[in-house]
């Protein structure tokens, strides 16, 4: 299913993990892993000379060199194929053209962790890619030293809405499941941020109730078709919130979501729950247009 794995670098020491999983799925589904650094050029100024457009962008193409050869040492020396590049241009838009000339599966990034006002949005570059994408796309958590755990995907956990979106994601998050032999847990969360059950009918309630076990079930069918072991659960509270505490209570390895990508004018943004279970989890999320 995932034969073209990108890793686009920025060349920092924290990018060290995301290298790990793309390795690890790598020799899984006998991949090729290309690399990718981008020179940004988008705040270039107009009519500079050729020498001094040379000077100014000279240490990031060494850079990118240095990042990407590293790259795809560390791939051919686990006998994978690999391919490296360095472009300009601007580098949400240069990942995607990458992506659609080399026939990319999989486009696997690195997120930083947010605090506080930081925490409103993610990387500019991962943001724009994560909403784009045609892909599915693995976010990684990135550490300032590059040390993080080794890549594991045991226990996944698949939140839905019983949207197209969702269903995607599950497909590709079983299809990773049914590799590495993993248990799936599906979870749907009533979101009480849209629906006021202090004062809600029981009927309603009911009605929710079975509209998240009719969409977990669907996810523990499809996995059922595979042999996998699977757990459902329906809970209650602010989305985001609720799955990041699942996702903690039952120590998963990886989160499939669905973007569900909006339209606003020419581009798309990313769904809200999904950005937030990105910004602030530990684990690494697969997001599924």
């Amino acid at each position: 299913m995932f034969t073209t794995i990108l890793v686009p670098t920025d060349g920092s020491a924290g990018a060290e993990a995301t290298i790990d999983h793309a390795l690890d799925l790598g020799r899984t589904y006998e991949a090729e892993i290309h690399s990718l650094y981008v020179v940004e050029t988008g705040g270039t100024p107009a009519g500079l000379a050729a020498d001094d457009r040379e000077e100014l962008y000279a240490p990031s193409e060494r850079r990118g060199r240095e990042a990407t050869i590293r790259i795809t040492d560390e791939a051919e020396a686990h006998d994978l194929r690999a391919a490296r590049e360095v472009r300009e241009g601007v580098p949400h838009r240069t990942i995607l053209e990458y992506v659609d000339e080399q026939a990319v599966d999989m486009i696997i990034m690195g997120t930083h962790g947010r605090t506080g006002a930081d925490r409103a949005r993610l990387g500019s570059t991962t943001e724009r890619v994560l909403a784009l994408s045609d892909v599915p796309v693995l976010s990684v958590r990135l550490t300032d030293d590059g040390d993080a755990p080794a890549p594991t995907y045991d226990r996944i956990v698949i939140p839905t809405d019983g949207s197209d979106a969702a269903e995607r994601a599950a497909e590709n998050a079983l299809e990773i499941a049914d590799k590495y032999d993993a248990d799936v847990h599906t979870v749907y969360v009533i979101d009480t941020t849209t629906y006021d059950l202090e004062d809600a009918p029981r009927s309603i309630i009911g009605l929710l109730k079975e509209g998240g076990k009719h969409a977990t079930e669907t996810v523990a069918e499809m996995a059922r078709d595979r042999q996998l072991d699977v757990t459902t659960d329906v809970r209650r509270g602010v989305p985001a919130e609720e799955l990041l505490e699942y996702v903690s209570s039952v120590d998963v390895d990886l989160i499939a979501m669905g973007t569900r990508g909006r339209a606003v004018g020419s581009g798309r943004l990313l769904g809200s729950t999904t950005a937030r279970v990105v910004r602030r989890s530990s684990v690494p999320v697969l997001t599924v247009d």
